[in-house]
């Protein structure tokens, strides 16, 4: 029995890639181009990634588990500094790491920062120099000498996550240095998230990109319900925006409940594409005071 198993899976590689970069470098938006499928929230905003997302791409012959993380930076706020230990933590927990890197601009600080936790990792490292399409390509160029003294990369590679430009020779690379074994997860696996997670992250997506500079980062969604028809031909969602003050609630809701109709509209339109059912999406604004600084808060909210 062991000798079919493993000739059943000679050659075959799997394990997992932590995809780690400082905030706001495409680290979801690189998940998503390489799974076809959006199971992270983007925006232009730095920290839109809060919790670890898990993506699996299969390929013939080989499986990758990568995992998504929150952008590693400095900070003394309480939930950046959770944060941050949640992206460093699952350093320890994989096979590999994918770091990012934003050539279009740099960000000393977290990437010194995450130099640091890199060679405490002593795992595999592949870097990825994003929106290498943005830039000319002598910068490139002194991207890659200039990382390469920084730390022993296993290899450097420029890439789009957004248009998809040298991805396979990414995806080739990170396959090389996998370990030989089984796949983790059946084939029609995408993601181990679920549906209640992935709405209650759409709404705060459509927070990020509907609201200005302060709003976001105060602002946390709870999905009281998620009730499925029996038919399955629609989905009944009852979730809640909490921010930490009343003046930011008045914002999100807006002048006549504008605000909070948008955010409403545009995140029912898209948990429809992704759940292939009609959505009935109740939106509610609840201030919890200091939210961000209160450590049972954080727990609550799964931080």
């Amino acid at each position: 029995m062991t000798g079919e198993k493993e000739k059943t899976y000679a050659g075959h590689r799997s394990g997992f890639v932590a995809i780690v970069g400082a905030p706001n470098v495409g680290k979801s938006t690189l998940l998503n181009r390489l799974l076809d499928q959006k199971i992270s929230i983007t925006s232009q905003k730095p920290q839109t990634t809060r919790n670890r997302i898990l993506g699996v791409l299969h390929r013939k012959g080989a499986q990758i588990v990568f995992l998504d993380t929150p952008g590693v930076h400095r900070s003394s706020k309480p939930l950046n500094v959770r944060i941050v230990e949640a992206a460093v933590s699952v350093l320890q927990d994989v096979d590999m790491a994918l770091i990012l890197v934003d050539l279009s601009r740099s960000d000393p600080a977290s990437e010194e920062l995450l130099v640091q936790k890199l060679r405490a990792s002593r795992k595999p490292v592949i870097l990825g120099l994003n929106k290498a399409d943005r830039v000319d390509n002598d910068r490139v160029l002194a991207a890659i000498e200039s990382w390469s003294t920084a730390y022993p990369f296993d290899a450097v590679i420029p890439i789009s996550a957004l248009n998809g430009y040298q991805l396979p020779d990414l995806v080739d690379a990170m396959e090389q240095r996998l370990p030989v074994g089984p796949p983790f997860f059946p084939e029609d696996a995408v993601t181990d998230v679920s549906e209640r997670f992935l709405a209650g992250e759409i709404v705060r997506e459509k927070v990020f990109r509907q609201t200005g500079q302060e709003i976001p980062y105060a602002t946390a969604v709870t999905v009281e319900s998620f009730e499925e028809a029996s038919s399955g031909k629609f989905v009944r969602i009852r979730a809640t925006i909490h921010v930490e003050k009343d003046t930011q609630k008045g914002i999100i809701i807006g002048k006549k409940g504008a605000k909070l109709k948008r955010i409403g509209e545009d995140a029912r339109k898209e948990l429809e594409r992704m759940l292939g059912a009609k959505v009935y999406l109740e939106l509610f604004v609840r201030v919890q005071k200091n939210w961000t600084r209160d450590t049972r808060a954080l727990r609550r909210f799964g931080y």
